[in-house]
């Protein structure tokens, strides 16, 4: 029997007075303890569908559901509380301190004080903001991207198993962006958080996603796995939005131990300019080893350092195309 979806969104419209429909009969489950990233162009609906299920926008027709029940019928004060919320303007309260803004929703929910302090401190070293260094410094003596740590570690807090992000890295410099980014991945790794999140980035949507929902005019064209849109899109627009024909970019959504040789012995890979991948690295860093060394099959071990099997280029070329089906 199948889990209940943490967010069921039902033939979901939202239309202006106009009439134009700005999602359009939209249904989409996302299920428990996945990434969900909504891709596609301005314009596209994708921040409207995101609002719909905390209800900061209602829909026009249609339904939203979290965990099961029918977000109309609940309190969108009491809803908000409990599902996280991480937006590019960030929005921390300039006159409390980094703990204060990192606190705001538990003192809401009522919790006690130290167990508040507790929660924030954790949320803090895990955003790697130490309370003892960061917590009573004021936003504005922050930089862009450690207001955007303390964003996260407030929308962390109360523990929601839904965390919805619109955008939350568009306004950073592109090493910040991709620091959050890699930091945002062990997060979920570790977390397991749902998580439905917004960008129009490709690169970002491909690194972040388990799942990658494409909206074109207030529809969804294609759902499926990054590595599937890679190497199947469903027509023109797809293809071109992701570039499809890059083989390097479905290098980026494969990992090594998806086309790796176990049987293989060390000695294969021995030389002066042999080279190790990890295990669950992605096969375009794989590449990069194997051009960086001129060694073109490569070492691989496992999260413990120890040796596991070899990867070849022919190997990385044979995953690909069996995924192209």
């Amino acid at each position: 029997m199948s889990a209940t979806p943490s967010v069921r969104l039902d033939r979901v419209t939202k239309a202006y007075q106009d009439g134009k429909r700005v999602v359009d009969e939209v249904t989409l489950d996302v299920q428990p303890g996945t990434f969900v990233v909504v891709l596609g162009p301005s314009g596209c609906g994708k921040t409207t569908l995101l609002k719909t299920v905390n209800r900061l926008v209602e829909p026009t027709s249609g339904s939203v559901a979290v965990n099961g029940i029918n977000v109309a019928s609940l309190e969108p004060t009491a809803l908000r509380r409990n599902i996280g919320y991480v937006i590019q303007q960030i929005g921390l309260f300039p006159h409390m301190t980094v703990e204060e803004n990192a606190g705001v929703v538990p003192s809401l929910l009522g919790w006690p004080r130290e167990k508040i302090k507790a929660r924030v401190r954790e949320m803090l070293e895990l955003v790697r903001l130490p309370a003892d260094q960061f917590g009573h410094r004021a936003p504005a003596q922050l930089s862009g991207g450690q207001q955007q740590r303390v964003g996260l570690a407030r929308a962390l807090a109360a523990d929601p198993a839904i965390l919805l992000m619109d955008e939350p890295f568009g306004a950073l410099d592109a090493i910040e962006r991709a620091r959050l980014q890699s930091e945002l991945c062990g997060l979920q790794q570790r977390l397991h958080k749902t998580v439905l999140f917004v960008t129009h980035d490709v690169d970002e949507a491909l690194r972040l996603g388990d799942f990658i929902v494409i909206m074109r005019n207030g529809r969804i064209v294609q759902s499926d796995r990054p590595v599937a849109i890679l190497a199947r899109p469903r027509d023109d627009f797809v293809a071109e939005l992701v570039n499809a024909g890059d083989l390097v970019r479905r290098f980026s959504v494969m990992r090594v131990r998806d086309a790796m040789l176990d049987e293989a012995s060390q000695a294969d890979t021995q030389g002066p300019n042999h080279a190790t991948v990890r295990i669950d690295d992605d096969l375009r860093s794989a590449l990069s080893a194997m051009l960086a060394t001129g060694n073109l099959r490569l070492r691989v071990l496992d999260e413990s350092g120890q040796f596991v099997g070899t990867l070849s280029l022919d190997r990385m070329l044979a995953a690909a195309r069996a995924a192209a089906g």
